[in-house]
């Protein structure tokens, strides 16, 4: 099961109205790299939800609910024979306690090298299993199936 972090912006659909929905489609994601990374999602994996805009924290913690697959309201298809735009359905797992702030990332040598702070613009993107440990820690997120865990 791997971990990404998907970036959306609240004033739009955040944290709080995935919750509220209790499962929605993750779309919108037009950046060819984000594509990439969005299309390796498979069912299960864990999703950092990380508020663009005025917040910019991981601010919770969603489950694939399916793999990738192409975007119904977006046709057309890459030079590679796939679906040109992808999307995915998730479902909120855990609100962070305390959301980890970008410049709190920012601040840990550890996390140097991670893709959000290399290329800032992706919405969608792997997270090492060291960093994801990290966040989690500060954001008092668990994986699933851990002992303790909040819920949404």
């Amino acid at each position: 099961m791997a971990t990404f972090l998907i970036k959306g912006d609240p004033e739009d659909f955040g944290f709080a109205d995935l919750v509220r929905e209790g499962r929605s489609r993750w779309d919108g994601v037009a950046n060819p790299t984000a594509l990439i990374h969005l299309r390796m999602i498979r069912a299960g994996d864990e999703l950092l939800v990380f508020h663009t805009g005025n917040e910019r924290a991981v601010v919770g913690l969603a489950r694939a609910v399916s793999d990738a697959y192409a975007d119904p309201k977006r046709s057309g298809l890459n030079d590679r024979g796939e679906a040109k735009f992808a999307v995915v359905d998730v479902e909120p797992v855990a609100r962070a306690s305390t959301p980890v702030t970008l410049a709190e990332i920012r601040q840990q040598p550890a996390m140097k090298d991670f893709v959000l702070l290399k290329q800032s613009r992706l919405s969608v993107m792997p997270v090492p299993a060291a960093i994801d440990r990290a966040i989690r820690a500060q954001a008092g997120l668990v994986a699933l199936g851990g002992e303790g865990k909040s819920r949404a």
